[in-house]
């Protein structure tokens, strides 16, 4: 599929953003933390704390922002104010103090550089409807899911692992050697070195999306537009139902994604506690290659999902993709070596790609065009509430089985994961109703 300027511009965005996502959100970061906060009491729940303030704060502002950036000539604008947020911010991670006694300011940039992020996806999202029609939506949406995937997560991770584990490996006393250059080089280095790196990417690589994506659909501007979003805001929440498609979709969305995102979440303690080979001390090493391989495998599926919604309504791949995490969450009963997890990583990577940029385009179709950014505001809470019942499951019914059956090989983990088919069949159903009601509205 040829892509227009303004498709490639969106596209290239998830590329630019996604290194902020692995480096800072995801694993970089928190090591970082872990390793300025050693000793610490208090210093991983009040990490845990503020992630969770961190997507309370977006939950809550998305739709507000969203509803007031209808308003043509907005929704650039509030992107810009975050984007240049999040990017500051992530720069200014990298000269955080190295003062035992001051562990904690590292905490200001990166609190401040995750809600810019967070901020320009209620944005980003709604702008595929600027840039695109409903029937090239699924190909964009499923392709900047794969150009994420490839470049803006596996190439930053991969160069900050040669900045953290085989730079300081080259040193000798802390210094490292390149001709006659003398540099002085230790884990911090590399730390600081991988934050600029990561804001740089961000910002050089959303050129194209800051340059050629613009608002094409919202509402004229009106005398006191704030109150009156505020109004339309409160107006939608009360009459939701009669957008019934949105009401049944956002339902089945947030069941299904928390499962999704419940896998994502509790991989490595899910592999630690099914796999006797895999410890605590060597989950990193171990479980790497195969975060790699993911990242690397999800861009090839994404784009064959993206070939496949030529061929296949919407409707029928995100039906693929449930089922593929309904297997998954099968087969995880019977892990029990570093193979089978192999097999389960590859199996989450065909669909994980997939499914979110499939609900992000079935979404787009969906909507009012000239109220994106609101209902992206709705479909924003729904995406940062999941991962609650989730956890829950997986925690309660592993508890639940240990507390009948005792220790037992392979660890009560696995019944967990097994009970989140409970919200991928839920979630499927609630879709299923979505779709027959979108197919009879048109």
């Amino acid at each position: 599929m040829v892509f227009t300027k303004k498709e490639w511009s969106y596209i290239f965005y998830d590329w630019a953003e996604s290194c902020f996502t692995v480096i800072v959100a995801s694993f970089i970061f928190p090591m970082l933390y872990g390793i300025l906060s050693r000793g610490i009491h208090g210093a991983e729940s009040l990490y845990g704390i503020l992630v969770s303030l961190i997507s309370l704060s977006v939950a809550v502002l998305s739709p507000i922002l969203g509803t007031i950036a209808d308003y043509r000539g907005f929704k650039k604008k509030f992107f810009l104010f975050f984007f240049a947020v999040g990017i500051l911010c992530t720069f200014l991670i990298a000269f955080y103090p190295e003062n035992p006694a001051l562990w904690w300011m590292v905490l200001v940039p990166y609190v401040l550089s995750s809600i810019g992020y967070a901020g320009t996806n209620i944005f980003y999202d709604s702008f595929i409807v600027d840039v695109t029609s409903d029937e090239r939506m699924d190909q964009v949406s499923t392709t900047g899911y794969a150009f994420g995937y490839i470049g803006g997560s596996t190439i930053p991770l991969i160069l900050a692992i040669v900045l953290l584990q085989v730079v300081p490996s080259l040193c000798v006393d802390g210094v490292l050697t390149i001709g006659r250059l003398a540099i002085p080089y230790d884990v911090f280095t590399g730390f600081r070195i991988t934050f600029l790196m990561t804001a740089l990417w961000w910002l050089v690589f959303s050129i194209p999306f800051l340059k050629n994506v613009h608002q094409e659909y919202g509402i004229e501007r009106e005398s006191a537009f704030i109150k009156n979003s505020f109004k339309r805001l409160a107006h939608t929440i009360k009459n939701i139902r009669s957008y019934r498609v949105v009401a049944w979709f956002l339902a089945a969305f947030f069941l299904y994604i928390d499962g999704v995102h419940t896998i994502i979440a509790m991989a490595v303690p899910f592999a630690t506690n099914a796999i006797d080979a895999v410890t605590p001390e060597n989950a990193t090493a171990t479980l790497l290659p195969i975060l790699l391989a993911i990242q690397v495998v999800a861009f090839f599926c994404a784009i064959f999902f993206s070939w496949l919604s030529k061929r296949f309504t919407t409707k029928t791949l995100l039906m693929v993709t449930i089922v593929i995490y309904c297997m998954v969450c099968t087969i995880a009963l019977f892990v029990r070596e570093i193979w089978h997890f192999w097999i389960l990583g590859m199996m989450v990577a065909t669909s994980q790609g997939a499914i979110q940029s499939l609900s992000r385009s079935w979404f787009g179709k969906i909507i009012p065009k000239n109220m994106a950014n609101e209902f992206f505001g709705f479909y924003t809470i729904f995406g940062r509430f999941a991962s609650v019942l989730g956890p829950a499951l997986v925690g309660g019914i592993s508890l639940v089985v240990l507390s009948v059956t005792g220790p037992i090989p392979g660890g009560t983990m696995r019944f967990g994961v097994v009970s989140l088919l409970v919200l991928f069949v839920s979630g499927a159903l609630l879709f299923v109703k979505s779709s027959r009601i979108a197919a009879r509205e048109d």
